[in-house]
């Protein structure tokens, strides 16, 4: 066994180290904060079907399990080759285990009498146990006749073992009870419940839920128990998917019957930097909060390509079960309110110029708000830089570095991880240090760095070192949060929208534009008080939403948002 930590343990070291020279900051304040995707070292998968690009490694994780176990928030998931474990949702360290099958799909865990049982997707025929995880060691707890696929583990209250799960184009979902010595079937039963893709449009395949004739998979069951009321999770339409989303099934027994939650889904992230938040679990925090833990999706490389995205969670007084996904890629607190840090994004669209950059990576392109797209240096020499022209002095509070590991050839574990500096002027001629070299170093493909304190700048400029794997020097982009000194944008005073009578379940919202608006939040949901869905729109005032549920009215609101902050709509309008 072996760990290895990463997240914000570094950044407390550094932060410290910075802080020494300007007292008086809160760090814990600022530090425990975090921006997804998580940043945890995704492990390198070798080239496979299906793929998207020529055979080229790429990393992944996806379909993440967490639960509590002896103190401690254990996180599983797809093909990582082991798994993490932290006190605090942060600071994960990597434990590189032995005895079960680590290289399938969707691992999934329950504690049962002191103990922690682990069962694996792709039908493979066996319950692995361990009563110390952190050993790394497991063992064969029951040889069963069939597998499963995209499984869940759920023991509930009065000491019955369930299991739930499937993953297929067509069908329903499955539940068993489980002989909790044996883990053989007591007794099954389906649900019908799980697939509706002609009356559900978030289960209708595409990155906009535009594919009407694809097949539609619904998959990646979880169950929750709370105030004796049963949630199941499961996901659609497809992993590779922007629109990759998790709906919500209720029921009194754990067996069902169940009935579709018509608020679903209930964790939806369509748009934004990196979009998705689908096949994951939902679990109570350190302070009792719950979270949502998701999958992300890039899906260029290889449709598996995939990372894992932190959502805070709350069940409403009326018991609906609901996921902030909103801006769910900007700075969220860990505790408290876990809402915005009120750091907003200063890099998108910006002047970007780079030393280099290879055909079709252009450096504009690590500027876009977009992981699908990336700049590429021509080599991975030390002095590669890219280079971000703010426009204007502003305010940084918190930078994101995602590394593109263009032409990688490593598999399984990266052989180290980039070092770099990153510095900022105010003029583009004085350069000062305001991420040092000691502050990277580590495999953190989606690296996040808080300041010490805010820095005011127009250029930031980050400058290569080492790059790892016979990579080239890339970033999918570099994100920099913060302020500027501009107004709040106006609010957006009224919408109107037109639903298709020919499709219900889609519609056309269109408002009008306000002054100093970068862009638009579109908030949409059942009631007032439920909007579940978001969506950013840039660079027009118009939306076609596809996702809603035929026969169900919806109402919507649109927040303006610029870099200094949200000014939140006031409207509440109808679409029916």
């Amino acid at each position: 066994m072996t760990t290895c930590s990463t997240g914000i343990g570094r950044r407390l070291a550094i932060g410290a180290m910075l802080l020494a020279a300007h007292p008086g900051v809160n760090a814990q304040d600022r530090l425990r904060t975090y921006v997804n995707p998580i940043d945890l070292p995704y492990r390198f998968q070798a080239p496979s079907m299906p793929f998207k690009t020529p055979r080229v490694p790429f990393r992944e994780a996806a379909d993440p399990t967490v639960v509590f176990f002896k103190g401690e928030y254990w996180l599983f998931a797809s093909h990582s080759l082991g798994y993490w474990r932290s006190k605090t949702l942060d600071n994960w360290q990597f434990v590189k285990p032995s005895g079960y099958a680590v290289e399938k799909f969707a691992p999934t865990a329950v504690e049962m009498d002191g103990k922690l049982y682990l069962a694996v997707s792709e039908g493979v025929r066996q319950i692995w146990v361990s009563d110390d995880p952190g050993s790394g060691k497991w063992t064969v707890a029951a040889d069963i006749p069939a597998g499963y696929q995209d499984p869940c583990l759920f023991l509930d209250t009065d000491g019955r073992l369930y299991m739930y799960d499937g993953l297929a184009p067509s069908g329903p979902l499955h539940v068993a009870e489980l002989d909790r010595t044996t883990f053989l079937p007591l007794r099954k039963a389906d649900i019908p419940q799980s697939r509706d893709k002609q009356h559900r449009g978030w289960e209708v395949p595409g990155n906009s839920n535009e594919l009407v004739k694809y097949l539609s998979f619904v998959e990646g069951t979880w169950m929750t128990k709370r105030a004796n009321r049963y949630y199941l999770e499961y996901s659609a339409p497809g992993t590779e998917f922007k629109t990759y989303a998790n709906g919500v099934l209720t029921a009194d027994k754990p067996m069902g019957p169940f009935t579709y939650q018509p608020y679903s889904p209930f964790a939806f992230k369509p748009t934004g930097f990196i979009t998705g938040a689908g096949h994951g679990s939902t679990f109570q925090g350190p302070r009792g909060d719950w979270w949502h833990v998701g999958t992300m999706t890039i899906s260029v490389r290889h449709n598996f390509e995939r990372r894992l995205g932190l959502f805070p969670t709350r069940f409403t007084a009326s018991g609906e079960l609901v996921s902030d996904t909103y801006l769910g890629d900007y700075p969220h607190y860990y505790e408290g309110s876990r809402g915005l840090t009120g750091w907003m994004l200063l890099s998108r669209g910006t002047a970007a110029t780079a030393s280099s950059f290879a055909d079709g990576f252009a450096p504009d392109r690590a500027a876009d708000e977009d992981v699908r797209t990336w700049w590429s240096a021509k080599t991975g020499d030390p002095g590669e830089w890219f280079q971000l022209d703010l426009g204007r002095r502003k305010t940084i509070q918190a930078l994101q570095v995602n590394l593109a590991d263009q032409d990688a050839v490593t598999v399984g574990e990266s052989d180290g991880g980039f070092r770099y500096e990153i510095e900022a002027s105010t003029n583009g001629r004085a350069w000062r240090a305001i991420v040092p070299a000691a502050a990277t170093g580590r495999d953190a493909p989606h690296a996040y760095h808080v300041l010490a304190r805010p820095e005011q700048a127009r250029f930031v400029r980050i400058r290569n070192l080492h790059s790892p794997n016979g990579a080239k020097f890339s970033l999918y982009d570099l994100r920099v949060f913060g302020t500027a000194p501009i107004p709040l944008p106006s609010v957006v005073a009224g919408g109107s929208a037109q639903r298709d009578p020919a499709d219900p379940r889609h519609a056309r919202l269109e408002w009008k534009a306000v002054k100093g608006a970068d862009f638009y939040v579109v908030r949409l949901g059942t009631r007032a008080d439920l909007m579940t869905q978001n969506y950013q729109v840039y660079d027009k005032t118009a939306l076609d939403v596809r996702s809603l549920d035929a026969g169900v009215p919806y109402v919507f609101t649109v927040d303006a948002v610029n870099e200094r902050g949200i000014a939140k709509g006031r409207f509440v309008a109808e679409i029916r």
